[in-house]
């Protein structure tokens, strides 16, 4: 049910970028206006999840996922009768918002529900959402673009059938919440980590985070622009390479965190930030058959990074999920957001196609995963 809405919850978020083309013929916007979109929806998102998560570790609100929804259904309703650029601005704060509760309180549900099997819950929970961002840009090539702005309302139906979900799940979380706060003391009581090593790994984890999210902005905010530039696509035939990609990404996800489970997480985080780094060095140089095939190998091993980097940083610091997953998801949000602003007007300057060949060299930070302690070895011992 979490991962049916997350699918929801994403499928409306990524709505925004897919229609991009749209919203840019309509209102004039130049690349440094849509970057400034993206940023407003990722900062609202990104600089309230911490603050969620600190005050749900210590104050669980269980139906704090249906406020969240509905605030993600008001944002959606205004994207689609925006009068003007300002009006877009506030949409997009709208919703992220309400993904700034979403992310962090599932993510715990998540946890609640994993039975021990932490890296597949949290692999089961993301790649709901996706395969909401995978059909977002799909389902806006065949229903958006074609009709105008205005049916962007239509997609209200997704975030009702969510808060009915969400509504259902919060009453299991309240119910299971005291063996919840039991486990969490327990697993607090075991954490043996010196405080210099857990702050040094959580900085390792974070530039791991920035270098993911920092690429993945370059891919899922200016893919299509870059498509239609290079290869002089029109917006729907880009928008299902997009797609493409992004059902890559949902793949990956799913993949990441049981193979975390079974041969370590920091494998996974080295071989998928750094492994990719040959890929992405190619793709500006590839013709469009090669360039939808390395978004995917891109996509697919980018991807399996997340599950594992959040599970690592949550046993890294125990008992402190919800503060964990909001910084993560909100840092990660952040980065993407401020990611599409900076690309955004460095495309302005000196065009999409040198803003991917600079964005190739940013796997390489995958190389700090070689300081990240061995979590399993310690939980061992």
């Amino acid at each position: 049910m979490l991962s049916t809405c997350h699918l929801l919850n994403d499928l409306i978020q990524s709505l925004l970028p897919a229609i991009y083309p749209l919203l840019k013929e309509n209102f004039a916007l130049s690349f440094a206006q849509i970057g400034l979109i993206t940023l407003t929806f990722q900062l609202t998102a990104s600089l309230l999840q911490p603050l969620v998560g600190i005050y749900t570790d210590r104050h669980p609100l269980p139906y704090s996922l249906v406020i969240g929804m509905a605030c993600t259904l008001c944002g959606l309703l205004l994207l689609a009768h925006a009068p003007t650029f300002p009006v877009l601005l506030l949409a997009a704060a709208l919703v992220g918002s309400g993904s700034s509760v979403f992310h962090p309180e599932s993510s715990r549900v998540a946890r609640m529900a994993s039975g021990g099997q932490h890296g597949l819950a949290q692999s089961v929970f993301q790649v709901g959402g996706n395969l909401g961002s995978a059909l977002g840009p799909l389902l806006a090539a065949y229903l958006v673009m074609p009709r105008g702005q205005t049916s962007v309302e239509w997609f209200a139906i997704a975030a009702l059938v969510a808060m009915v979900l969400l509504t259902r799940i919060g009453r299991w979380y309240g119910t299971h919440l005291s063996a919840h706060r039991a486990a969490q003391a327990a697993a607090k009581a075991g954490s043996r980590l010196p405080r210099r090593t857990i702050v040094m790994t959580l900085v390792v984890l974070g530039l791991l985070i920035f270098s993911k999210y920092f690429y993945l902005a370059s891919i899922s905010s200016y893919y299509t622009f870059y498509l239609m530039e290079r290869f002089k696509l029109d917006a729907q035939a880009a928008q299902l390479h997009l797609f493409v990609f992004l059902g890559a990404v949902a793949a990956g996800t799913l993949a990441g965190g049981p193979i975390g489970d079974r041969i370590g997480r920091k494998y996974v985080i080295w071989g998928s930030i750094l492994g990719v780094l040959p890929f992405t060095l190619l793709l500006p140089h590839a013709n469009l058959m090669w360039t939808s095939l390395l978004s995917v190998l891109i996509g697919l091993i980018l991807s399996s990074a997340f599950a594992a980097i959040l599970v690592y940083a949550q046993e890294l610091v125990p008992g402190r999920t919800g503060v964990i997953a909001g910084l993560f998801f909100g840092f990660a949000f952040g980065m993407g957001g401020l990611g599409a602003a900076v690309l955004g007007a460095l495309a302005d300057h000196i065009g999409i196609e040198a803003v991917y060949a600079i964005c190739a060299w940013l796997p390489a930070i995958g190389l700090l995963a070689w300081f990240l302690p061995q979590m399993e070895t310690s939980r061992r011992r």
